[in-house]
């Protein structure tokens, strides 16, 4: 329930902040389309996966939250982005 939780912040963060999802998800993963570019500078920062190439420009991602996901961990994601 806790990830669960997590990842309903997740995807509020990602909304405010104006990212694409390629689809919503009720559960604890969340997939966002990023230009490459984004995608290859958050990665220096964030762990997230890659999950296939959306566009020539673009690629989906998924991000998770699991037991251990904190609200502080949402925060710090959110001054990166």
């Amino acid at each position: 329930a806790h990830a669960i939780d997590m990842a309903e912040k997740l995807k509020e963060l990602f909304e405010v902040k104006g990212y694409e999802f390629y689809l919503k998800s009720p559960t604890n993963q969340q997939f966002i389309i990023l230009e490459n570019d984004k995608m290859d500078e958050l990665g220096k920062r964030v762990e997230f996966s890659f999950w296939e190439s959306y566009d020539e420009n673009r690629s989906v991602v998924r991000f998770a939250t699991s037991w251990s996901t904190s609200k502080e961990d949402i925060k710090e994601l959110e001054e990166i982005l």
